[in-house]
């Protein structure tokens, strides 16, 4: 007992950190949606199913799941031509770098550059306007659904190249050279060896990135300043909205709702990876 204890201390500052900044804000949250002012209601859960919240999730997953498709096909494109160059080429290494970078540049910062790009007065809707006179940024569409899908595609794509890369690395050269060896094409094998291999892999990592864009808010915070088209932009309304106060606990509930959506991504994402681990042994 007292080794089995002592084996733990290491991981205490860790479950210090889970405990402070995941157990207790989750609890809270939790507790928050169905308890205020001594009574214990479910009204608050209910609003979940009003017409506003509802289309604020349908967006949100819509957002979500596309990013999700397009990142995850563009970046394991990416990430098997990346596989495919020499291990110490210099292009391998800066790409995998240069993802890196990308993956973590979202916020305030991504939209301002989108912005500054293709925003109404952006640097390049102004040139395409001068030189052919075509008026880039249109009604807006940058500042709708349709940028955020555009703006988040911009970093899932690099996200998916770092957690995809790995699954392809683990395709053994022994396995291709089998599947030769009994006569398959380089066809075949993708299709019958590697492909079933890396689909767990390819699901798992798309969860991510559904996860990844479905609880990301200072992108969509800075684009989007009028109206609430997706959930965490909602729950900013509900928030620091002046037209209706005592919105906080409908707050609360769509923090609860996007915390059990986001829970069941990952224990998908979990099952799908512990799949993948079987042959990355």
């Amino acid at each position: 007992m007292v080794r089995k204890l002592r084996e733990a201390l290491p991981l205490l500052p860790f479950l210090a950190v889970v405990l402070i900044f995941l157990i207790i804000p989750t609890v809270t949250v939790i507790v928050s949606s169905v308890y205020a002012d001594g009574v214990f209601s479910f009204a608050r859960i209910q609003a979940l199913f009003s017409d506003t919240a509802m289309a604020a999730l349908g967006k949100s997953v819509l957002l979500s799941g596309s990013t999700a498709i397009i990142g995850a096909v563009l970046g394991a494109v990416l990430a098997w031509l990346i596989v495919s160059s020499p291990p110490t080429s210099m292009v391998r290494r800066a790409v995998i770098s240069l993802c890196s970078v990308l993956a973590q540049f979202g916020g305030v910062a991504l939209a301002f550059a989108f912005l500054a790009t293709v925003g109404l007065n952006g640097v390049l809707t102004l040139w395409v306007q001068q030189v052919f006179g075509f008026n880039l940024a249109g009604s807006g569409w940058l500042y709708s659904l349709t940028g955020l899908i555009l703006v988040y595609t911009y970093f899932q794509i690099p996200l998916m190249v770092i957690v995809f890369v790995p699954a392809l690395e683990g395709l053994r050269d022994q396995w291709r050279e089998a599947a030769v060896s009994l006569g398959a094409s380089t066809w075949r094998y993708w299709r019958e060896v590697a492909v079933p291999l890396l689909t767990p892999a390819f699901l798992g990592s798309a969860l991510l990135l559904f996860a990844n864009a479905f609880a990301a808010y200072a992108t969509a915070a800075a684009l989007v300043s009028q109206g609430s088209p997706i959930v965490p932009l909602l729950i900013r309304s509900a928030l620091t909205s002046e037209v209706v106060l005592g919105q906080s606990g409908f707050a609360y509930a769509l923090a609860v709702e996007m915390i059990v959506v986001v829970a069941l991504v990952m224990v998908a994402y979990s099952v799908l990876v512990r799949r993948t681990a079987r042959w990355l042994k």
